[in-house]
């Protein structure tokens, strides 16, 4: 999927959406609006609820409450037509430890049915640094290692609307400055992210607008309504 051909006339609106975990009331009453070439920066502290978030917005935690439109279309979370759009990385790989880098990749994309471009993926991989990683066992790669493999799957799925949980956890420096790099090329090709991250990430203001969920979460419990645009 070429995101520069999809994306500029995206945008994502979600309308009092209500998430509860736990038997504990996450989320009530949030409004997101964040149209192309913008990044949602999730902030809060542990347990604020980031990660329901993106897993609400990624369709795999249930909404109590709430609406949701892509492109101005009003879809299902967990449905086909949305899930076509987003590509998720969240705090656990996802990846299988028996498999290679590279076999884990190719099973990833073909799921996705994303076609394997050998160029692309190996432009990727000596970008993240994890070439040759990639030849080795999954299970045997460092931390860092593997986050990077899961960044090469976001980037080479092609997707417009990119939800990150913590990204640059256990990156380097050089990792953490190609992520930079990478969000700042997405959303200029006209694509959307919601990251949440407890580092700022080298990108343009202008672009970037940022949820508190910690407020959030004392507004759910007064029953306010929270609202980014």
């Amino acid at each position: 999927m070429d995101v520069s051909a999809t994306a500029a006339s995206s945008c994502l609106s979600v309308s009092g959406l209500g998430c509860v975990r736990g038997g504990r009331v996450l989320l009530r009453n949030l409004d997101l609006e964040l149209g192309a070439g913008q990044l949602l920066m999730l902030r809060g502290h542990n347990g604020a609820g980031k990660s329901s978030l993106l897993r609400c917005l990624a369709g795999l935690l249930p909404w109590r409450a709430g609406s949701l439109q892509w492109g101005g279309k009003m879809l299902v979370p967990q449905g086909a037509a949305y899930q076509r759009q987003l590509a998720y990385m969240g705090h656990q790989a996802g990846m299988s430890d028996a498999l290679t880098g590279l076999e884990n990749l190719r099973f990833s994309l073909d799921l996705l049915a994303v076609p394997w471009d050998d160029v692309a993926v190996q432009a990727a991989l000596q970008a993240l640094s994890v070439k040759d990683a990639a030849s080795r066992p999954f299970g045997r790669l460092s931390q860092g290692q593997r986050r990077r493999l899961g960044l090469a799957r976001v980037l080479l799925c092609g997707r417009p609307l990119w939800l990150l949980d913590e990204p640059d956890n256990c990156l380097d420096a050089q990792g953490e400055h190609y992520l930079g790099q990478a969000l700042a090329r997405h959303l200029a090709a006209g694509g959307l992210a919601v990251v949440a991250s407890h580092r700022s990430l080298a990108l343009p203001a202008s672009r970037v607008s940022v949820l508190d969920l910690s407020r959030a979460v004392a507004g759910a419990a007064n029953n306010e309504q929270v609202a980014v645009c």
